[in-house]
């Protein structure tokens, strides 16, 4: 031992040994982390998010009969069986839904005599809202009501706007999360539609 360090006390030394020690175990606690992170992050992120697959795809639309915002009317799924139904769960408060709403128009107005309908079903959203929404944004698709927002959850929904496309057969085919664009969905309607012209 040094003869000027006092009896007990660890030598200088050995204190830089000891803080080497632990320096070399952090960084390779770090590069293991590191390590294993990487390749899940880099799959995770090589994914769309806004195309996540739902385990309804392939399975039959699940049904339901809602009254449209202003009470005029019920529209039942059932009743729409043998066309192609592109379902829209959107909110005035949300701001992809603004985005979105161009591209639903121009697909109604492009398929709506083709034995295609498209439903907008108002989520989580006051009527007195949706319908100023849609005074403001036009569009003359019908608007439903969710009450309790029972629908949104037989189809999985969690955020908006999320959109699914339901073929003639009653299953749905396609669906996407965030703004649908107008080649999404005249991709997944036409794909429904053979012969329907490009």
């Amino acid at each position: 031992m040094d003869q000027h360090t006092p009896p007990g006390v660890p030598h200088p030394s050995e204190l830089d040994a000891g803080r080497g020690r632990r320096r070399w175990i952090a960084l390779g606690a770090v590069f293991v982390a590191v390590s294993i992170l990487t390749p899940l992050l880099a799959f995770g992120l090589s994914r769309d998010p806004t195309l996540i697959r739902s385990p309804l795809l392939g399975k039959a639309a699940p049904a339901f009969s809602l009254r449209t915002l202003d009470g005029s009317e019920t529209v039942s799924l059932a009743d729409l069986r043998g066309q192609v139904v592109v379902i829209n769960f959107w909110a005035s408060w949300c701001t992809e839904c603004r985005v979105e709403h161009g591209a639903l128009a121009a697909a109604w107005d492009r398929y709506r005599d083709q034995r295609v309908v498209l439903l907008g079903i108002a989520f989580s959203d006051r009527a007195s809202e949706s319908k100023a929404f849609l005074d403001a944004e036009g569009g003359d698709w019908p608007q439903l009501a969710d009450p309790g927002e029972r629908t949104a959850l037989a189809y999985g929904v969690y955020g908006v706007p999320e959109t699914f496309v339901i073929g003639p057969d009653g299953r749905i085919a396609a669906k996407v999360i965030s703004a649908a664009t107008y080649p999404w969905l005249t991709d997944q309607i036409e794909r429904l539609l053979p012969g329907v012209s490009k």
